[in-house]
Parts: C-alpha cells; sequence; structure tokens
C-alpha cells in the first residue's frame, strides 16, 4: 500500500487513515513523496539552492511520517523520494516498481483556478494509476464532505 503525502501537513488526515487500514490489512506501507521542480523554475535563476533545500525538506517530512507510523505500531514502512511530475512518478514508476495494489491519496482542495491551470495530482492519478485509489477527504474541507472516500476500484468512481 502507498499513501502520498506532501510536506505542508495537509497530508496527516490521508495518512493517519492508510495507517489504520495498514495495520487491520497487516500490510507494508510506502510513504511517498515527489518534489516538482517545475514551480522553482524562475526562482531558481535568484536561488540556485531552492530545489536543493526543497528535497531536503522532503527528506525530512518523509522521515517525521516513517517515525509517525511506527509510532502507531507500524513495523514494516518504506519511504520513497522522487523527483518530477508527482503524477508520472507515481503511477508510471512508483506503482509498478514497489509492486503497489493500493494508492491512498489526499483529495485536492484547490480553487477552481489552480484546477484548470495546474490540473489535480490527485485526479491524474485516479485516471492513470494500474491500481486502486482511495481519495481522502481532509477533515478541515466543507462539513458534507467531510466523511466521503472516493474509491477508484477497475476504472469505476464510487462515492462512499
Amino acid at each position: 500500500m502507498l499513501v502520498c503525502v506532501d510536506c505542508e501537513g495537509a497530508s496527516f488526515d490521508t495518512f493517519d487513515q492508510a495507517c489504520t487500514f495498514a495495520i487491520t490489512q497487516n500490510a507494508k506501507l510506502y510513504i511517498a513523496t515527489v518534489v516538482d521542480p517545475k514551480p522553482y523554475a524562475t526562482i531558481q535563476r535568484f536561488d540556485r539552492k531552492i530545489v536543493k533545500r526543497t528535497e531536503e525538506e522532503a527528506h525530512e517530512t518523509l522521515i517525521k511520517y516513517q517515525r509517525r507510523a511506527i509510532d502507531k505500531g507500524l513495523t514494516n514502512t518504506e519511504t520513497i523520494f522522487e523527483t518530477g511530475s508527482p503524477s508520472i512518478k507515481i503511477t508510471q514508476h512508483i506503482v509498478p516498481n514497489y509492486n503497489i495494489d493500493l494508492v491512498m491519496i489526499g483529495a485536492n482542495q484547490g480553487n477552481k483556478v489552480e484546477r484548470i491551470l495546474v490540473g489535480s495530482v490527485s485526479d491524474a492519478i485516479i485516471k492513470s494509476a494500474s491500481c486502486d485509489v482511495i481519495t481522502v477527504r481532509s477533515a478541515d474541507i466543507d462539513h458534507k464532505a467531510k466523511n466521503n472516500l472516493f474509491i477508484r476500484s477497475n476504472k469505476n468512481t464510487h462515492e462512499g
């Protein structure tokens, strides 16, 4: 099982649910983050170390998540760090190379403009992953959707 996390703390709900699921299923939990260097291209002209600092922060974040998993009782965990397009790295590299059978990701709560311009990593993973995908909505979003999980299995999406 793979859980995708970010460095901004927005992944805690997803991560906690993944830990609970991995414990109940006695599954190995892969904890992954992918740093996309594209957003830093312009800044990099002024600060050549920005991507390196971002990568170091991502490594530190992975270690914190792994410690949190161990504190929750998981003994079989592995961290994965990649650089590149998150949806491509996850669906075309991590899932097949680590024999992932389930991906758990957080729902993208960006505004409409962000979703149109940048697209949603979660949406791309749901559409492209060769395995089942569970999308977890954060507890901070609106009350109606607070407890929803969106599960994609066999290319069908179900709302639970």
